[in-house]
């Protein structure tokens, strides 16, 4: 991507975008950035982060079918938040808030997707 946001900023955009709610941004712009996370995670080289971008591959697939599964999404989008906070703890040290703060807003998010089944 030609104009992608340096790490902080995007971490600080995908905050501001969980906040604001799930359906804040238009699902073209979510996308956008579902890759830009997908790709830097599945070239770490790191296998938890890896699993991450696999799982990231995964949430764009339910997000591009004809017909949404709240469930499937919400489950995908908690262990999103699972995996983030565990990556956290091997983060540098000045991402470790935001990526946890990423973390427990994807559970809770993932969570509400999930009860609505």
């Amino acid at each position: 991507m030609a104009n992608e946001p340096a790490p902080t900023d995007r971490l600080n955009l995908t905050i501001k975008s969980l906040k604001n709610g799930l359906t804040s941004i238009p699902l073209s712009a979510a996308m956008d950035m579902l890759e830009a996370w997908q790709q830097d995670f599945l070239q770490s080289g790191q296998p938890a982060l890896q699993d991450i971008g696999r799982e990231i591959g995964n949430l764009q697939s339910l997000l591009t079918t004809s017909k949404l599964d709240g469930g499937a999404i919400g489950q995908s989008l908690s262990l999103l938040g699972s995996q983030t906070n565990q990556a956290a703890f091997q983060a540098p040290a000045d991402q470790q808030a935001d990526l946890r703060t990423i973390g427990d807003l994807l559970i809770k998010k993932g969570a509400e997707l999930d009860k609505q089944r």
